[in-house]
């Protein structure tokens, strides 16, 4: 039986498409990256359907009951806490591993909100070519992460936490306090706020503002 992966919304529930919902109502199983989280949407829309935690933590304990699950004909869906699996996230270790145990096995991707996508369609630089590098390394590799998407010749999308918003703006300002850039913040949610500017005004923007929640950078290419 297939895998179904199914974006589900970054913050705002109505953005949840049709398919996603009548899918997540078929399924036998749905693996959730945090079962609390995915409950909410679930009860939203009144769905009930058994759920299990799937995350980067218990991948090695949970991956053979997953395939032995799909072997058995149960319909099995994936959702990460916000936005589409597999993206940024472990749901590629998920696809990897179950179709190097069964390569015939169908995976169905139910497409929906992304964060990173959802930022570049309103950034205003040039999307036909970019990269999405994900999260920077908290430590070790960080600044050359950086140095690097800043000098990247495509436009760059990066995702950074709230606990390291400001350091990262700091950091981009000091290799390139010129370039263009878009810090979209909470993207969706009730304090959506989108800031434009360099690298060192986004950030003064940000301090008079509010650092918290989770952000997306863009940087022109």
């Amino acid at each position: 039986m297939p895998l179904f992966i199914i974006a589900t919304p970054i913050g705002n529930l109505g953005d949840v498409s049709p398919r996603a919902l009548e899918t997540l109502k078929k399924v036998d199983v749905l693996l959730c990256e945090d079962t609390r989280v995915s409950a909410k949407l679930l009860a939203r829309y009144d769905i009930r359907v058994p759920l299990q935690s799937y995350r980067e933590e218990v991948h090695r304990q949970r991956i053979g009951e997953i395939i032995a699950l799909l072997a058995e004909g149960k319909q099995v869906g994936l959702v990460s806490d916000a936005g589409t699996p597999g993206v940024s996230d472990p749901g590629s270790w998920l696809i990897r591993d179950i179709l190097a145990a069964a390569p015939d096995t169908e995976i169905v991707p139910i497409p929906g909100p992304s964060a990173a996508i959802a930022a570049l369609s309103v950034c205003g630089f040039p999307g036909d070519e970019f990269v999405f590098l994900g999260f920077p390394p908290h430590k070790k590799g960080r600044a050359a992460f950086l140095k690097a998407a800043m000098e990247e010749p495509r436009t760059a999308v990066l995702y950074e936490s709230t606990h390291r918003i400001e350091k990262a703006l700091e950091a981009l300002a000091e290799i390139d306090p010129a370039r263009p850039l878009v810090v979209c913040r909470e993207l969706t949610k009730m304090h959506e706020t989108v800031y434009r500017g360099t690298a060192g005004q986004v950030l003064e923007k940000i301090r008079a503002t509010s650092a918290k929640g989770e952000f997306v950078i863009v940087i022109s290419r």
